[in-house]
Protein backbone atom coordinates (compact mmCIF):
# COMPACT_ATOMS: atom_id res chain seq x y z
CA UNK A 1 0.00 0.00 0.00
CA UNK A 2 0.60 2.66 -0.67
CA UNK A 3 -0.38 3.87 1.82
CA UNK A 4 -3.86 3.32 3.14
CA UNK A 5 -5.50 6.89 3.17
CA UNK A 6 -8.27 5.90 6.00
CA UNK A 7 -7.42 6.73 9.46
CA UNK A 8 -7.37 3.57 11.26
CA UNK A 9 -7.93 3.98 14.78
CA UNK A 10 -7.52 1.75 17.20
CA UNK A 11 -9.42 0.62 19.87
CA UNK A 12 -6.31 -1.01 22.78
CA UNK A 13 -6.23 -2.36 26.05
CA UNK A 14 -6.01 0.41 28.79
CA UNK A 15 -5.81 -2.26 31.72
CA UNK A 16 -4.30 -4.96 32.84
CA UNK A 17 -5.65 -8.64 32.04
CA UNK A 18 -7.26 -10.71 34.25
CA UNK A 19 -3.74 -13.30 34.43
CA UNK A 20 -1.85 -10.96 35.04
CA UNK A 21 0.08 -10.16 32.42
CA UNK A 22 1.43 -6.74 31.48
CA UNK A 23 -0.04 -4.72 28.78
CA UNK A 24 3.23 -3.42 26.87
CA UNK A 25 2.36 -0.67 24.13
CA UNK A 26 5.16 1.01 21.59
CA UNK A 27 5.00 3.44 19.11
CA UNK A 28 7.44 5.10 17.02
CA UNK A 29 7.60 6.64 12.95
CA UNK A 30 9.07 4.69 9.93
CA UNK A 31 8.37 4.82 6.57
CA UNK A 32 7.20 8.33 6.64
CA UNK A 33 4.53 7.27 9.02
CA UNK A 34 4.05 5.97 12.39
CA UNK A 35 3.34 2.65 14.30
CA UNK A 36 1.45 1.38 17.01
CA UNK A 37 2.39 -1.89 19.13
CA UNK A 38 0.57 -3.56 21.68
CA UNK A 39 1.10 -6.46 22.89
CA UNK A 40 0.30 -8.82 26.17
CA UNK A 41 4.01 -9.93 28.19
CA UNK A 42 4.69 -12.27 30.86
CA UNK A 43 7.72 -10.78 31.33
CA UNK A 44 7.38 -7.36 30.68
CA UNK A 45 10.20 -7.40 28.33
CA UNK A 46 10.28 -3.94 25.21
CA UNK A 47 11.23 -4.64 21.97
CA UNK A 48 11.59 -1.24 21.03
CA UNK A 49 14.95 -1.56 20.00
CA UNK A 50 14.39 -4.64 17.72
CA UNK A 51 11.72 -3.95 16.10
CA UNK A 52 12.68 -0.37 14.83
CA UNK A 53 16.07 -2.23 13.83
CA UNK A 54 13.43 -4.57 11.87
CA UNK A 55 12.35 -1.59 10.08
CA UNK A 56 15.56 0.49 9.37
CA UNK A 57 16.54 -2.84 7.47
CA UNK A 58 12.97 -2.81 5.47
CA UNK A 59 13.83 0.54 4.33
CA UNK A 60 17.13 -0.31 3.44
CA UNK A 61 16.28 -2.85 1.27
CA UNK A 62 12.33 -1.64 -0.18
CA UNK A 63 13.02 2.31 0.18
CA UNK A 64 12.75 4.42 -2.62
CA UNK A 65 13.47 7.67 -0.61
CA UNK A 66 16.85 6.32 0.71
CA UNK A 67 19.50 6.76 -1.99
CA UNK A 68 21.37 3.22 -1.23
CA UNK A 69 18.46 1.07 -0.17
CA UNK A 70 18.72 -2.13 -3.08
CA UNK A 71 15.66 -0.83 -4.55
CA UNK A 72 17.00 2.74 -5.66
CA UNK A 73 20.08 1.20 -7.02
CA UNK A 74 18.04 -1.05 -9.20
CA UNK A 75 16.25 1.85 -10.11
CA UNK A 76 18.98 3.71 -11.20
CA UNK A 77 20.67 0.46 -12.92
CA UNK A 78 23.76 -0.19 -10.85
CA UNK A 79 25.19 -3.99 -11.84
CA UNK A 80 24.89 -6.85 -9.94
CA UNK A 81 22.48 -5.83 -7.34
CA UNK A 82 21.92 -8.72 -4.97
CA UNK A 83 18.07 -8.57 -3.56
CA UNK A 84 17.53 -9.66 0.19
CA UNK A 85 15.02 -11.53 1.86
CA UNK A 86 12.68 -8.67 2.22
CA UNK A 87 12.94 -7.66 -1.28
CA UNK A 88 12.41 -11.13 -2.74
CA UNK A 89 9.32 -12.10 -0.36
CA UNK A 90 7.67 -8.57 -1.23
CA UNK A 91 8.52 -9.10 -4.95
CA UNK A 92 7.11 -12.49 -5.31
CA UNK A 93 4.06 -11.36 -3.51
CA UNK A 94 3.68 -8.60 -6.23
CA UNK A 95 3.81 -10.67 -9.23
CA UNK A 96 1.01 -13.04 -8.25
CA UNK A 97 -1.12 -10.06 -7.25
CA UNK A 98 -0.54 -8.67 -10.90
CA UNK A 99 -1.05 -12.06 -12.10
CA UNK A 100 -4.54 -13.02 -10.27
CA UNK A 101 -5.95 -9.26 -11.07
CA UNK A 102 -4.45 -9.73 -14.50
CA UNK A 103 -2.34 -6.20 -13.88
CA UNK A 104 -4.72 -4.13 -12.09
CA UNK A 105 -1.96 -4.19 -9.05
CA UNK A 106 1.83 -3.31 -10.64
CA UNK A 107 4.94 -2.24 -9.53
CA UNK A 108 5.88 -0.70 -12.49
CA UNK A 109 3.45 2.24 -11.80
CA UNK A 110 5.69 4.29 -10.01
CA UNK A 111 6.81 6.80 -12.62
CA UNK A 112 2.96 7.74 -13.59
CA UNK A 113 2.34 8.31 -10.03
CA UNK A 114 5.30 10.59 -9.36
CA UNK A 115 4.58 12.45 -12.50
CA UNK A 116 1.39 13.16 -11.75
CA UNK A 117 2.61 14.58 -8.44
CA UNK A 118 1.67 11.87 -5.45
CA UNK A 119 5.28 11.14 -5.04
CA UNK A 120 8.97 13.37 -4.44
CA UNK A 121 8.18 15.66 -7.92
CA UNK A 122 5.46 18.57 -8.01
CA UNK A 123 2.58 17.91 -9.59
CA UNK A 124 2.41 18.24 -13.06
CA UNK A 125 -0.46 18.55 -16.19
CA UNK A 126 0.61 15.28 -17.98
CA UNK A 127 -0.27 15.62 -22.26
CA UNK A 128 -1.88 12.37 -23.53
CA UNK A 129 1.53 11.59 -25.14
CA UNK A 130 3.51 12.08 -22.14
CA UNK A 131 0.88 9.53 -20.73
CA UNK A 132 1.01 7.46 -23.19
CA UNK A 133 5.07 7.38 -23.52
CA UNK A 134 4.95 6.66 -19.51
CA UNK A 135 2.38 3.60 -20.01
CA UNK A 136 5.53 1.88 -22.02
CA UNK A 137 7.29 2.09 -19.15
CA UNK A 138 4.59 0.43 -16.83
CA UNK A 139 3.96 -3.57 -16.99
CA UNK A 140 5.14 -5.99 -14.54
CA UNK A 141 5.96 -8.75 -16.85
CA UNK A 142 8.54 -6.39 -17.73
CA UNK A 143 10.91 -7.16 -14.71
CA UNK A 144 11.98 -10.59 -13.57
CA UNK A 145 13.88 -11.89 -10.53
CA UNK A 146 16.77 -14.46 -11.90
CA UNK A 147 19.16 -15.85 -8.87
CA UNK A 148 18.70 -13.33 -6.56
CA UNK A 149 19.04 -10.15 -9.52
CA UNK A 150 16.55 -8.03 -10.84
CA UNK A 151 16.15 -8.26 -14.87
CA UNK A 152 14.34 -5.12 -16.67
CA UNK A 153 13.32 -5.48 -20.32
CA UNK A 154 13.82 -1.44 -20.57
CA UNK A 155 16.31 0.55 -17.93
CA UNK A 156 14.32 3.43 -17.69
CA UNK A 157 11.41 1.13 -15.95
CA UNK A 158 11.31 2.20 -11.97
CA UNK A 159 9.96 -0.45 -9.32
CA UNK A 160 8.00 1.09 -6.21
CA UNK A 161 6.85 -1.62 -3.25
CA UNK A 162 4.50 1.65 -1.78
CA UNK A 163 1.16 0.19 -2.31
CA UNK A 164 2.57 -3.36 -0.50
CA UNK A 165 5.75 -2.62 1.76
CA UNK A 166 3.71 -1.26 4.87
CA UNK A 167 1.41 -4.04 4.83
CA UNK A 168 4.59 -6.68 4.90
CA UNK A 169 6.12 -4.51 7.54
CA UNK A 170 3.24 -5.29 9.72
CA UNK A 171 3.99 -9.13 8.92
CA UNK A 172 7.45 -9.39 9.77
CA UNK A 173 6.68 -7.56 12.90
CA UNK A 174 4.12 -9.74 13.95
CA UNK A 175 6.80 -12.32 13.00
CA UNK A 176 9.36 -11.46 15.23
CA UNK A 177 6.56 -10.95 17.98
CA UNK A 178 5.56 -14.78 17.63
CA UNK A 179 9.00 -15.44 17.85
CA UNK A 180 9.43 -14.03 21.59
CA UNK A 181 6.06 -16.48 22.24
CA UNK A 182 4.16 -13.71 22.30
CA UNK A 183 0.25 -14.67 21.85
CA UNK A 184 -1.88 -11.66 22.09
CA UNK A 185 -0.38 -8.68 20.22
CA UNK A 186 -2.03 -6.12 17.34
CA UNK A 187 0.69 -4.58 15.13
CA UNK A 188 -0.24 -0.92 13.35
CA UNK A 189 1.91 0.71 11.28
CA UNK A 190 0.38 3.06 8.72
CA UNK A 191 -2.83 2.01 9.10
CA UNK A 192 -2.22 -1.55 8.14
CA UNK A 193 -3.24 -4.22 11.08
CA UNK A 194 -2.43 -7.53 12.11
CA UNK A 195 -3.97 -9.13 15.43
CA UNK A 196 -3.92 -12.35 17.49
CA UNK A 197 -5.07 -13.50 20.37
CA UNK A 198 -7.06 -11.06 22.40
CA UNK A 199 -7.18 -8.07 24.68
CA UNK A 200 -7.93 -9.01 27.95
CA UNK A 201 -11.47 -11.72 27.63
CA UNK A 202 -12.25 -9.67 24.08
CA UNK A 203 -10.67 -9.90 20.69
CA UNK A 204 -9.27 -6.87 19.16
CA UNK A 205 -11.46 -4.17 17.84
CA UNK A 206 -10.69 -1.89 14.67
CA UNK A 207 -12.45 1.29 14.06
CA UNK A 208 -12.53 2.60 10.02
CA UNK A 209 -13.03 6.08 9.11
CA UNK A 210 -15.90 8.02 7.17
CA UNK A 211 -14.51 8.46 3.59
CA UNK A 212 -14.61 12.01 4.14
CA UNK A 213 -12.09 14.71 2.40
CA UNK A 214 -11.74 16.48 5.38
CA UNK A 215 -8.18 16.43 6.35
CA UNK A 216 -8.67 17.55 10.21
CA UNK A 217 -8.14 14.93 12.96
CA UNK A 218 -11.65 14.72 13.82
CA UNK A 219 -12.83 11.78 11.68
CA UNK A 220 -15.74 9.86 12.58
CA UNK A 221 -15.65 6.11 12.41
CA UNK A 222 -17.54 4.42 9.59
CA UNK A 223 -17.70 0.99 11.46
CA UNK A 224 -15.71 -1.46 14.04
CA UNK A 225 -14.58 -4.72 12.69
CA UNK A 226 -13.20 -7.61 15.13
CA UNK A 227 -10.34 -8.57 13.96
CA UNK A 228 -8.42 -12.15 15.13
CA UNK A 229 -5.69 -14.33 13.92
CA UNK A 230 -6.26 -12.01 10.74
CA UNK A 231 -4.46 -8.64 8.54
CA UNK A 232 -6.83 -5.76 7.68
CA UNK A 233 -5.77 -3.00 5.21
CA UNK A 234 -7.24 0.19 4.30
CA UNK A 235 -6.86 2.21 0.72
CA UNK A 236 -9.22 5.33 -0.43
CA UNK A 237 -9.10 7.75 -2.86
CA UNK A 238 -10.37 10.66 -0.64
CA UNK A 239 -7.60 12.01 0.84
CA UNK A 240 -4.55 11.94 -1.33
CA UNK A 241 -5.71 13.99 -4.48
CA UNK A 242 -6.04 17.48 -6.16
CA UNK A 243 -7.89 19.37 -8.51
CA UNK A 244 -6.85 20.17 -11.90
CA UNK A 245 -9.48 22.94 -13.42
CA UNK A 246 -12.95 20.78 -12.77
CA UNK A 247 -11.31 17.67 -12.66
CA UNK A 248 -10.41 15.61 -9.43
CA UNK A 249 -7.07 13.97 -9.73
CA UNK A 250 -6.34 10.66 -7.36
CA UNK A 251 -3.42 9.21 -6.32
CA UNK A 252 -4.59 5.62 -7.37
CA UNK A 253 -3.65 5.59 -10.50
CA UNK A 254 -5.03 2.80 -13.32
CA UNK A 255 -1.72 0.59 -14.69
CA UNK A 256 -3.52 0.28 -18.00
CA UNK A 257 -4.68 3.86 -18.65
CA UNK A 258 -2.25 5.99 -17.00
CA UNK A 259 -5.20 7.85 -15.66
CA UNK A 260 -6.27 8.25 -11.61
CA UNK A 261 -9.28 5.16 -11.09
CA UNK A 262 -12.47 6.77 -11.95
CA UNK A 263 -15.29 4.59 -11.00
CA UNK A 264 -17.90 5.19 -7.44
CA UNK A 265 -15.55 3.59 -5.11
CA UNK A 266 -14.41 5.58 -1.90
CA UNK A 267 -12.55 3.04 0.03
CA UNK A 268 -11.96 -0.65 0.11
CA UNK A 269 -10.91 -2.25 3.49
CA UNK A 270 -9.74 -5.87 3.05
CA UNK A 271 -9.06 -8.88 5.33
CA UNK A 272 -6.64 -11.39 4.62
CA UNK A 273 -4.53 -13.89 6.32
CA UNK A 274 -1.51 -11.74 6.46
CA UNK A 275 -0.95 -7.83 5.67
CA UNK A 276 1.49 -7.88 2.64
CA UNK A 277 -1.56 -9.64 0.94
CA UNK A 278 -4.72 -7.34 2.62
CA UNK A 279 -2.56 -3.96 1.20
CA UNK A 280 -1.94 -4.93 -2.21
CA UNK A 281 -5.60 -6.14 -2.68
CA UNK A 282 -6.92 -2.77 -0.47
CA UNK A 283 -5.07 -1.14 -3.89
CA UNK A 284 -6.02 -3.20 -6.32
CA UNK A 285 -9.32 -3.21 -5.84
CA UNK A 286 -9.31 0.98 -6.28
CA UNK A 287 -7.80 0.76 -9.11
CA UNK A 288 -10.87 -2.14 -10.07
CA UNK A 289 -13.66 -0.72 -9.11
CA UNK A 290 -16.72 -1.58 -6.94
CA UNK A 291 -17.96 -3.98 -9.39
CA UNK A 292 -14.79 -5.80 -10.61
CA UNK A 293 -13.68 -6.16 -7.57
CA UNK A 294 -17.42 -8.53 -6.33
CA UNK A 295 -17.16 -10.14 -9.19
CA UNK A 296 -13.12 -11.19 -8.51
CA UNK A 297 -14.07 -12.23 -4.70
CA UNK A 298 -16.60 -14.12 -5.72
CA UNK A 299 -14.23 -16.08 -8.82
CA UNK A 300 -11.39 -16.25 -6.26
CA UNK A 301 -12.62 -17.54 -2.71
CA UNK A 302 -9.40 -19.24 -2.18
CA UNK A 303 -8.28 -16.33 -1.15
CA UNK A 304 -9.82 -16.22 1.77
CA UNK A 305 -10.36 -12.11 1.62
CA UNK A 306 -12.91 -10.71 3.23
CA UNK A 307 -14.07 -6.81 2.16
CA UNK A 308 -15.73 -3.67 3.15
CA UNK A 309 -16.31 -1.41 0.55
CA UNK A 310 -17.48 2.47 0.45
CA UNK A 311 -18.82 3.75 -2.59
CA UNK A 312 -21.10 6.82 -3.95
CA UNK A 313 -24.53 6.38 -5.25
CA UNK A 314 -26.13 9.03 -6.20
CA UNK A 315 -24.29 11.04 -3.82
CA UNK A 316 -24.84 8.82 -0.59
CA UNK A 317 -22.69 6.55 1.10
CA UNK A 318 -23.19 2.80 0.83
CA UNK A 319 -21.22 -0.30 1.81
CA UNK A 320 -21.15 -3.69 0.49
CA UNK A 321 -19.77 -6.28 3.03
CA UNK A 322 -18.44 -9.70 2.64
CA UNK A 323 -21.35 -12.43 4.42
CA UNK A 324 -18.31 -13.85 6.60
CA UNK A 325 -17.68 -10.73 8.21
CA UNK A 326 -21.04 -9.49 8.65
CA UNK A 327 -20.89 -10.84 12.40
CA UNK A 328 -18.27 -9.46 13.10
CA UNK A 329 -18.82 -6.03 12.08
CA UNK A 330 -20.55 -3.34 13.87
CA UNK A 331 -21.87 0.13 11.62
CA UNK A 332 -21.80 2.84 13.45
CA UNK A 333 -24.15 4.92 10.41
Amino acid sequence: MTKTLLLILLLVLTSCASDKKEIIKLEGNSQGTTYHITYLSDNGVLYQKEIDSLLKNIDQSMSTWIPTSIISRINNNEKNVVVDEYFRTVFNKSVEVSQKTEGNFDITVGPLVNSWGFGPTKKNKLSKNQVDSLLQLVNYKMVTLKNNRIIKSKTKIQIDFNAIAQGYSVDVIADFLESKRIKNYLVELGGEIKAKGKKNTEEWKVGIDQPTEDKSDRRKLEAIITLNNRALATSGNYRKFYIEGNQKLSHIIDPKTGYAAKHNLLSTTVIADDAITADAYATAFMVMGLKKSIAFLEKNKSLNLEVYFIYDENGHWKTHTSQSLKKRIEQLN
